[in-house]
């Protein structure tokens, strides 16, 4: 593992524990703020429009522009939001920051950040090792994220021991120090995550573009599927079907951090045995039908252990995916590549959980078979398409190597 590769995996982690504590953060205070759920959805919506403004805008101008240079503008946009959010609840000053891409409504996000990490990882490592890579780059956020969850709860537990400490707000300060950190590092990034040669003003990809817009447009309707099965739902559902307590949900989902986190490690040695895009379709396939299960469950136990299995599966096509679309495109269209796959997801993300609120009418544990349907059937779909694409002659060559 060279030096560009920790220092991206430093800087990731920063800008995680920063999503982390900030998602946490953001639902208290826009509770606090008297918003109505009209503008709170509006300043939700804004944040992830400008995570997709700003993947296309990596995507476009990213090599063009420079990657470092590019990387380190991101983090100090994520300080600059910081301190505006920190110090104003004014809705029209909060809107355009948000659509400046820095912010993530998500722990784990994919958006900007991600595309520039991804392609600049992918250049830093051979075929061979890049699974791995992607699979330590992905626990290290999750891990990370979730400390920063956890220490969201720190500033209300100080309010009640210390009087008159500030509120919750004033704490999007956070976001000050991890991008300034984070543009330190990525200064600090030497010449060797950048293309030998930037391009030109033509298209950013050329040789894999149908390649890659078939994947974003799989991509976008697994991500429209996981919409209808958000975290939020799922607590929602074991609270009203089995009583489920605030605290063992809480510890529910702390386990479930954790698991992902261990499959994205398992997921890589896995692809070394293999292949990624096997181990992508033949591990997400299992996790859908688990979660389609999860409404059948006749207890809390039972249900829990569907979910169980089902995280322990359904992250082990993340690293895998970042891996097998590198190695999938040519090496001057990676940056472009993640950043409109990674739009692709988030620009349909939206619309699921809108269709599950209509689901749950029905019946309440309909979304979990709808999104669990859809998403089998977009592994199904990728297996049929991309099984006969020859990808990255390196990773090829292992796989032979493994058959013998």
């Amino acid at each position: 593992m060279n030096a560009d590769v920790r220092r991206i995996f430093l800087a990731q982690a920063l800008r995680a524990f920063a999503y982390g504590f900030g998602a946490i953060l953001l639902g208290v205070s826009l509770e606090a703020s008297g918003w109505s759920s009209g503008r709170v959805g509006l300043l939700l919506t804004a944040i992830v429009a400008g995570t997709a403004i700003m993947s296309i805008a990596v995507g476009t101008l990213g090599d063009r522009i420079g990657r470092r240079r590019f990387y380190a503008s991101l983090f100090l946009s994520l300080a600059a939001a910081g301190i505006v959010f920190a110090l104003t609840d004014e809705f029209w000053v909060l809107v355009p920051v948000a659509l400046l891409g820095a912010l993530s409504t998500d722990v784990v996000e994919s958006g900007p950040f991600t595309s520039l990490e991804q392609a600049m990882l992918a250049g830093g490592v051979d075929n061979r090792s890049r699974p791995r890579v992607f699979g330590n780059y992905n626990a290290i956020a999750t891990l990370a994220g979730s400390v920063g969850a956890l220490m969201a709860g720190g500033p209300a537990l100080l309010r009640e021991a210390i009087g008159g400490f500030p509120s919750d707000q004033r704490f999007f300060l956070v976001f000050v120090p991890a991008g300034v950190m984070g543009a330190v590092v990525a200064a600090r990034l030497s010449r060797q995550v950048e293309l030998e040669k930037r391009p030109g003003l033509g298209l950013p990809l050329h040789r894999s573009r149908a390649n890659v817009f078939r994947l974003a447009g799989l991509f976008a309707i697994d991500s429209f599927a996981g919409g209808f099965v958000v975290q939020s739902f799922i607590a929602y559902w074991f609270r009203v079907k089995f009583g489920v307590s605030v605290e063992v949900l809480g510890l529910v989902f702390f386990f479930v951090g954790l698991l992902q986190a261990g499959s994205f490690l398992v997921a890589t040695r896995l692809a070394e045995r293999i292949g990624l895009l096997n181990t992508m379709v033949f591990t997400h396939l299992p996790s859908n039908l688990l979660l389609a299960a999860i409404p059948l469950a006749p207890s809390f136990p039972v249900a829990m252990i569907l979910l169980f299995g089902r995280f322990a599966l359904s992250q082990m096509d993340v690293p895998t995916r970042q891996a097998y679309l590198a190695a999938l495109v040519d090496e001057d269209e990676r940056t472009a590549a993640a950043a409109y796959t990674n739009t692709a997801r988030y620009l349909t993300r939206p619309i699921g959980p809108a269709l599950a609120g209509v689901a749950q009418q029905v019946t309440l544990g309909l979304p979990f078979f709808i999104g669990g349907g859809v998403k089998a059937a977009y592994d199904i779909a990728i297996w049929s398409w991309f099984r006969r694409v020859p990808i990255g002659t390196e990773e090829a060559g292992q796989l032979q190597e493994a058959k013998r």
